[in-house]
């Protein structure tokens, strides 16, 4: 039996399209993986380019509302948000949360590079989150 797993955050534009994209790199068909977010709006592209780095294309992914996933069949939600309000789902499901600071900015004091680098470090602590989250999950022996 595939879990079925929601990464969830405000925009759906970065850490939950990273997280989508290494989950699916990391548990290939053992599991079904979602992102979605409570006011969704684009991929960043600096998401795309962290992902390419490490050789994983989220290029297709698209930003979803969460009102476009059926809640009440998930078996693990994972909220992203730092220092913004997540959203919440009603339910029994099971939850975890991840802290992890958005690397989005419109400052514009930051640099491209500045950004790249946020946006490098979002996605190694999502990494390394996943990987010790994949070594405790009961799954069927992957690929």
């Amino acid at each position: 039996m595939s879990r079925r797993i929601l990464f969830l955050c405000v925009a759906n534009s970065a850490r939950s399209q990273m997280a989508e994209g290494l989950a699916h790199a990391l548990l290939g068909e053992r599991a079904q993986v979602l992102s979605a977010g409570s006011r969704p709006s684009q991929v960043n592209p600096y998401a795309i380019e962290a992902m390419r780095e490490i050789g994983i294309d989220i290029s297709t992914q698209r930003s979803k509302s969460v009102d476009e996933i059926d809640t009440a069949s998930l078996d693990l939600v994972i909220t992203l948000c730092a220092e913004e309000v997540c959203p919440v789902l009603p339910g029994r499901t099971r939850r975890l949360h991840w802290p992890i600071p958005d690397p989005a900015s419109t400052d514009p004091a930051l640099t491209e590079e500045q950004l790249r680098q946020r946006f490098r470090t979002a996605r190694e602590q999502i990494r390394s989150r996943l990987e010790t989250l994949v070594a405790q999950l009961e799954l069927p022996p992957g690929p």
